[in-house]
């Protein structure tokens, strides 16, 4: 208690506080999506239990890695060279999260063109399928927790300070998981263009573990700018059916 007072008590603490939680919040920003794009295979009821309990997991395997740090931090001592890059474990956990990304976000994009009859889907989303939503946002959660507490511990060496800004990040993500999931569905041509994101970040992660990295920020501009072009058409859409309504009462 006395070493968190004296970390709070630090302005410097503070301010890696700030620095650490917009960290969190925009590396969230993959979890988020995938969160969303998951919980939506699942029956409405039980979307906001699985959000839940998929998050809470999440929170709990980062605070076990920030308490673990140094253990953490020892997964970028190479493992093994091939074709002249030092692997690391970092680098393997980086690879197989790129790959599985790919192939969810392709059968995802697979499913959406070849849609099943509804008897099919609506066997398909049982409860067991719970169980295996709720696994897979942990399991994905750990690519991006081993980056995130590297960068942490370069940024302070305060863990009741890293631990706030996990904790504060998970927070945001719980109440923002919601409103995006409702909103994807809302908007198929949006949940395309996400599921093209998280392609997009599963052939990043891949060439990250192969050591070409590509700074986050052209993604997310890139997927921004996307993002911008779809609303766009979407709301020429709605100004063109208004116009048809309005053509129709004037007849």
């Amino acid at each position: 208690m006395q070493g968190f007072m004296a970390a709070m008590a630090d302005p410097a603490a503070w301010a890696a506080l700030v620095s650490l939680i917009a960290m969190e919040i925009v590396l969230g920003i993959d979890n988020l999506v995938f969160l969303a794009l998951l919980t939506n295979q699942l029956p409405e009821h039980q979307r906001p239990m699985a959000r839940k309990l998929g998050l809470g997991l999440a929170l709990i395997i980062r605070l076990l890695g920030l308490a673990g740090v140094a253990w953490v931090v020892s997964l970028t001592q190479p493992l093994f060279t091939l074709f002249g890059h030092d692997f690391s474990v970092r680098d393997l956990i980086l690879i197989a999260g790129g790959l599985f990304l790919i192939w969810k976000a392709t059968s995802e994009i697979m499913q959406m063109l070849n849609p099943e009859p509804e008897e099919d889907s609506i066997a398909r989303r049982g409860t067991s399928s719970l169980m295996i939503v709720v696994f897979q946002i942990p399991m994905f959660d750990i690519v991006f927790s081993v980056d995130s507490i590297i960068t942490a511990v370069g940024m302070t060496d305060h863990l009741p300070v890293m631990m706030i800004a996990v904790v504060v990040a998970i927070l945001v993500m719980l109440f923002a998981s919601g409103p995006l999931a409702k909103f994807l569905q809302d908007y198929p041509s949006l949940t395309v263009l996400a599921l093209g994101f998280l392609l997009l970040i599963g052939a990043t992660l891949v060439a990250d573990g192969f050591g070409t990295h590509f700074p986050r920020g052209y993604i997310y501009t890139a997927m921004a700018f996307s993002a911008v072009i779809v609303a766009l058409d979407l709301l020429s859409r709605r100004a063109a059916r208004l116009r048809r309504i309005k053509g129709r009462h004037k007849k």
